[in-house]
């Protein structure tokens, strides 16, 4: 009897875990969705903090992550700015930058959102804020970079992986059916053809003209000015502010300041930051250090086996 009671009241407590630790999971995102303000100044004006850190991908981020990442999901993004937007007591948006980019839907997904938010809107950048962390960044009312911040890598950039010779060298041949001559366009399992280079080049070309619009448009520039800055290569923070892509120097509590300024907030503002809640298994697993990443013969060698047309600054 006694073993069966002990085996009865485990059973007890399993169950009134798995209904607590939700509960907790929720309490902590909900307080990481209202910031860590004491409830004191809960109702006073605030500054909202959006971080944009990692490659710009679509989606949302995952619910039971197990491994790291280093992503920017634009769906959780935009759900975060929306937000910022609709809270009233938030007067003003700090849009942190630290990326290099990413996806070119992705990117104008999130760069539209921004556009639509009548609320001030500053970007701070961190370590990096090129290429489509430029892009997203044009869409803000004030830029503050670090002095040696890397930004700038205005352009596109398309890729495609080719595995012929290592086919051929291993005996493997791909069989290809298809109901047309470019259906299986910039295979990697053969050489492009010129009309299909051809092809792509024009979709990429098409992508780089919409970044100069944005760019264009967000930095009062004329187009030809911005095309003369736009030749994919990276700037510093300094050299950005003396060709005019940023509007000044500092860094993330500077941007604060302007906002809160721009904001109409008068003394110290309160924040606000808006990040994801911790799912239940990362708040299990808090305590652990992260599974790593399975790694593949395409993330070694920093390629993916698909096509791919991207606000991307890739580093050497």
């Amino acid at each position: 009897m006694n073993n069966r009671k002990w085996i009865w009241i485990g059973i007890g407590l399993g169950s009134l875990l798995c209904v607590i630790l939700p509960l907790i999971c929720l309490g902590i995102g909900m307080l990481s969705l209202t910031g860590g303000t004491s409830a004191g100044r809960m109702w006073e004006d605030a500054v909202a903090v959006v971080r944009i850190e990692g490659v710009i991908v679509s989606g949302g981020e995952p619910d039971f992550p197990l491994t790291t990442s280093s992503n920017a999901y634009s769906e959780s993004i935009i759900q975060q700015l929306r937000q910022a937007a609709e809270d009233p007591s938030v007067k003003a948006i700090v849009l942190r930058v630290n990326s290099p980019g990413g996806g070119i839907v992705a990117t104008d997904e999130v760069y539209t959102v921004l556009s639509e938010i009548e609320k001030p809107i500053v970007v701070s950048m961190g370590e990096m804020a090129a290429s489509g962390g430029y892009y997203v960044s044009c869409a803000a009312r004030k830029i503050v970079a670090n002095p040696v911040t890397l930004t700038g890598s205005i352009g596109v950039i398309s890729t495609v992986p080719n595995y012929e010779e290592l086919l051929d060298k291993i005996g493997i041949q791909i069989l290809v059916i298809k109901s047309g001559p470019m259906k299986d366009e910039l295979s990697p399992y053969r050489q492009p053809t010129e009309e299909e280079i051809a092809h792509w080049q024009g979709i990429t070309d098409e992508a780089y003209e919409q970044f100069l619009g944005v760019v264009a448009e967000g930095r009062d520039l004329d187009l030809e000015e911005a095309r003369e800055l736009a030749d994919g290569r990276v700037y510093t923070g300094r050299q950005a502010l003396e060709l005019g892509l940023v509007d000044q120097l500092g860094n993330l509590p500077d941007a604060i300041d302007l906002a809160a300024d721009l904001g109409g907030i008068e003394g110290e503002p309160r924040l606000i930051e808006y990040q994801q809640a911790p799912s239940l298994i990362e708040m299990l697993l808090s305590g652990i250090s992260p599974f790593p990443a399975s790694l593949s013969v395409d993330d070694l060698l920093g390629i993916e086996r698909r096509f791919t047309v991207q606000y991307l600054y890739v580093s050497p």
